[in-house]
């Protein structure tokens, strides 16, 4: 049933390596670009390409002068029970949970992994250094010293391929940025002293916050899509069923610190 239904997808909503390339620049990716990629390969149903196909096309795009990221977070669940249940976090060994892309990108030559117990990146590209290094010293998991956070810092954009706002890691950082202005916080106020395997097998401490999972549970990124759409934000294109959408980090920080000033926040 499962290979009839494909076949069905490529026959009606089938698309090649061409247009998945030229759609993404046509929503706005360009050469020299850095980027942050969120991805479900089950969307890509359509397409009559492999996973590695999607990141060799996506490294064309911004060329060897820009730069990929992806979370390569080790948990589907929370922070939580990932850190109470399971060993150190191993930067060469530790599978990524978000993404068959993720895992696979992860795994080739020539792209880094920032050291991190529960939030880490992997890159690769031109500026991989100055984004990766020391994110194990930021006091929340994608506040300042992270990847996340440094979007902003180089006029990074953020790629969603057939996942939704929800899975922008990003808005974590705008988070610990906000928190003053907010009536809650989303951290916990418990400090947590983590350990992780870096390269070389050199052991590092992290000493941070993580997120409050009862708040964590009232986060709803859709609050700002809308927002988003109003101010011109929003870049979106569609390739069969999958939707692709490309945001500019700035611009998303710039919308959360509007709202945050008239005390709307993204939490139900």
């Amino acid at each position: 049933a499962k290979s009839l239904r494909k076949q069905f997808t490529q026959l009606v909503h089938g698309f090649g390596r061409t247009e998945f390339e030229s759609m993404i620049r046509k929503i706005g990716l360009k050469t020299g670009d850095v980027v942050m990629v969120h991805s479900s390969l089950d969307q890509f149903e359509g397409f009559d390409g492999k996973a590695t196909d999607i990141i060799a096309i996506l490294q064309a795009v911004v060329g060897p002068g820009g730069t990929i990221l992806m979370p390569t977070i080790p948990f589907a669940g929370t922070a939580f029970e990932y850190i109470s249940s399971s060993s150190m976090f191993d930067v060469a060994r530790t599978p990524s949970r978000m993404g068959m892309i993720t895992e696979i990108f992860r795994r080739i030559p020539g792209v880094l992994r920032s050291t991190h117990p529960t939030h880490s990146v992997a890159a690769w590209g031109a500026r991989v250094d100055e984004l990766l290094r020391d994110h194990y010293l930021a006091v929340t998991p994608c506040g300042e010293n992270s990847p996340y956070a440094r979007l902003t810092k180089v006029d990074g954009k953020i790629l969603l391929l057939g996942v939704g706002i929800e899975a922008m890691t990003f808005f974590h950082a705008m988070e610990e940025e906000l928190e003053p202005l907010m009536p809650f916080s989303p951290f916990t106020k418990e400090k947590f002293d983590l350990r992780a395997r870096g390269l070389g097998g050199v052991v590092v401490m992290t000493s941070t916050r993580l997120f409050d999972p009862v708040v964590s549970g009232r986060r709803n990124l859709r609050v700002l899509v809308p927002e988003l759409k109003r101010r011109g934000h929003w870049h979106e294109g569609n390739l069969g069923s999958l939707v692709c959408l490309l945001l500019n980090a700035q611009d998303v920080a710039q919308t959360c610190r509007e709202m945050a000033r008239i005390g709307r926040f993204c939490y139900d």
